[in-house]
């Protein structure tokens, strides 16, 4: 079982970052190194983005085991009209709760800017998987440190608009 105080802390900070993103048209400030060393994950300022912030997206997904819905912010990359999602975990060596959901129940509504639409998730794989996950590390050079202390292959997710 999980500890309540945790679980009550990452959804109270869940719901600031959920509220900071709506409130900004899906940017969420940079967070101070005080912030960023206290646990909350949106990083210090990355090269290659402006004071905004980190653009995100929302993911409103169900949970594998408990069928309850869930709203998960993420980095992305986009790709075409879709997004690409990566399960760094922060480097640790297990899956982000959110991919499991993703896996067992790939139909998901993502919110980007002030736009929400249904969209399929999809794991890339092979060529498409090495091309778009060099891309991100080539932006976030933190996502190679993450993968390679997780001692795991991070997991591509594509989230594919259904139109």
């Amino acid at each position: 079982m999980s500890d309540p105080s945790t679980t009550t802390a990452k959804a109270g900070w869940n719901d600031r970052i959920i509220a900071e993103f709506r409130a900004n048209a899906g940017y969420v400030s940079w967070s101070s190194e005080e912030d960023f060393a206290a646990g909350r994950p949106v990083p210090p300022w990355f090269p290659g983005f402006d004071e905004r912030g980190m653009p995100l997206i929302l993911v409103h997904h169900f949970g594998a085991k408990t069928g309850r819905e869930r709203i998960s912010p993420l980095f992305y990359q986009p790709v075409g009209d879709d997004w690409a999602v990566f399960g760094t975990h922060g480097g640790s060596p297990r899956h982000p709760v959110w991919y499991h959901n993703l896996v067992a129940n790939p139909r998901v509504t993502v919110e980007v800017g002030t736009e929400t639409v249904s969209a399929l998730a999809r794991l890339a794989q092979g060529a498409e998987r090495e091309r778009l996950w060099a891309k991100e590390v080539a932006l976030v050079p933190k996502f190679a440190e993450f993968e390679a202390a997780s001692g795991r292959q991070i997991p591509v997710v594509l989230l594919e608009r259904i139109k």
